[in-house]
């Protein structure tokens, strides 16, 4: 299964969306149109959109609306993952560049601004006071989560409950926010409302269990990035949580100490570790079962091939390799 093929019912309304952001990206500073051109060009898998326009299609919204909401959510996740490169000093993204790495640090913080900023201008241009509240909302939540990440940096107290508040308000939030959307331009019921919402926030669950498991197992020349740039980072991600509360004592300091210095230098002996554990099976097991829960959470909706295309993203969140 592909994200081609999940995405088939709403490939056209895709397209339009496509469209929408490179109208909406324009701007008459020449930077800003660099950078956005850049970004635009580096393509991405336009999950959130399509997780708006999926939600928006299973409860029978043909509202226009959709189309710029599904742009600003996009625009909403870019923005953030401009913000973290600069943070985490990444140099690569989806097999290239990072932004902050092509035009530096300056650029990238400020054009991420940009974007946080056409988002709300576009989202006041649809005047419904609810799609504002869910959006300012996502965005708080999101900006919260990322204060928590850097807090965690190069903690290795960071327990799973911990991790798993970051993951929910860094990553899930906009997952849940995107899918809620959908219900409330359809006009869908509380219930329902609330399903889809949960849908989200299980399916961003998964999604950031996989990433941080693929940081240990994924193929560089797929997933766009190098193995271990968690670790590098001092991130505390659950395969390496895992691995300290299941090794020996000596071999759990060994990740601390990786987690506590950052960098690469105890990465292959590391890796031996997580894997000797089973800390890359129990995260993959946990994203398993958010996916579940969250297949389970639309399984109300009556039958539709956008209905059949959300189930099919839930298991393809956890059967990825990128």
């Amino acid at each position: 299964m592909t994200p081609n093929r999940i995405f088939a019912p709403i490939a056209d309304d895709l397209r339009r969306v496509e469209q929408r952001i490179s109208e909406r990206i324009a701007s008459d500073v020449a930077l800003v149109r660099q950078v956005a051109a850049y970004l635009v060009g580096g393509g991405g898998k336009r999950l959130r959109p399509a997780l708006l326009l999926l939600a928006a299609g299973a409860v029978g919204a043909r509202d226009e609306a959709r189309i710029e909401l599904a742009a600003v959510v996009e625009f909403i996740h870019t923005a953030t993952l401009l913000h973290d490169d600069v943070v985490d000093a990444s140099e690569l993204r989806r097999g290239r560049s990072t932004a902050n790495a092509e035009f530096g640090n300056a650029a990238a913080v400020l054009v991420g601004d940009f974007l946080y900023s056409r988002a709300f201008q576009m989202m006041v241009s649809v005047d419904r006071m609810r799609v504002m509240s869910v959006l300012a909302q996502a965005t708080n939540a999101i900006a919260e989560g990322e204060v928590l990440q850097l807090m965690n940096c190069r903690n290795p107290d960071v327990d799973e409950n911990g991790y798993l508040e970051v993951v929910r308000r860094k990553t899930a939030k906009l997952f849940e926010a995107s899918a809620r959307l959908g219900a409330v331009l359809g006009g869908a019921p509380p219930v329902l409302e609330e399903r889809l919402a949960e849908y989200g926030v299980r399916l961003g669950t998964a999604f950031q269990l996989v990433d941080d498991v693929l940081d240990y197992s994924g193929d560089a020349a797929e997933t766009g990035k190098q193995l271990g740039d968690d670790l590098a980072e001092g991130k505390p991600t659950l395969p390496l949580i895992r691995a300290m509360a299941c090794a020996g004592e000596a071999q759990a300091r060994v990740v601390r100490e990786a987690i506590a210095h950052g960098g690469r230098a105890a990465f292959a002996e590391v890796l031996a570790i997580v894997r000797a554990t089973g800390a890359l099976e129990y995260a993959r097991a946990l994203a398993q079962r958010e996916a579940d829960a969250a297949a389970a959470a639309v399984a109300v909706l009556a039958p539709s091939a956008h209905r059949d295309s959300l189930l099919e993203l839930a298991s393809f969140s956890v059967s990825r390799r990128a």
